[in-house]
């Protein structure tokens, strides 16, 4: 990953009208404040030095899913050319929890954006392939034009905002 690749990547978000936001494990809580409305549910981090503040409810029930006004997960990677992220499946519902709020939250770390799709499959064969793995590859807010105009919110998050974990020493200057 280069700073060339992070630029294109928020070039690709503001084109899809996405936001995002650059912070450090430490100020993750502060950043997700300010982004999330209540109720917000979320899956555990995979990270060992991150989690989600404990007004995330990150155990939800489908009743908690499908009052959130918000749902944090985390990403395994993003796609700069696209201002895509790939969400993993996992046994304690990111998948819902990214598709059912209003808003999704993806959080990634800077490490993990990848420049386009060559190194999106690379990733995909390696950390989601067998067994019975799967991902959502998702760009933006989910929208459809089936019914004439521009509909967002169809089948998933009508907005998304991207939180980008930066290393300590990245933190100063993310481009």
């Amino acid at each position: 990953m280069t700073s060339g690749t992070v630029a294109t990547f928020e070039e690709s978000l503001e084109r899809l009208e996405v936001g995002w936001t650059h912070t450090d494990a430490a100020g993750l809580a502060g950043t997700l404040r300010t982004v999330c409305d209540d109720p917000t549910v979320g899956t555990p981090l995979p990270w060992a030095d991150v989690t989600l503040p404990d007004w995330v409810e990150d155990d939800p029930t489908a009743d908690d899913v499908r009052a959130a006004a918000t749902g944090v997960t985390a990403a395994g990677i993003g796609i700069a050319d696209y201002g895509s992220v790939v969400l993993p499946s996992t046994d304690d519902g990111s998948e819902p929890v990214s598709l059912y709020p209003e808003t999704h939250v993806p959080v990634l770390r800077r490490s993990d954006l990848v420049e386009g799709m060559p190194e999106a499959f690379s990733w995909l064969a390696e950390n989601v392939s067998g067994e019975g793995g799967s991902a959502i590859v998702a760009t933006g807010p989910s929208a459809t034009a089936d019914m004439g105009e521009l509909v967002k919110g169809a089948h998933g998050p009508k907005a998304v905002h991207v939180v980008v974990l930066d290393d300590a020493d990245e933190t100063e200057d993310p481009r």
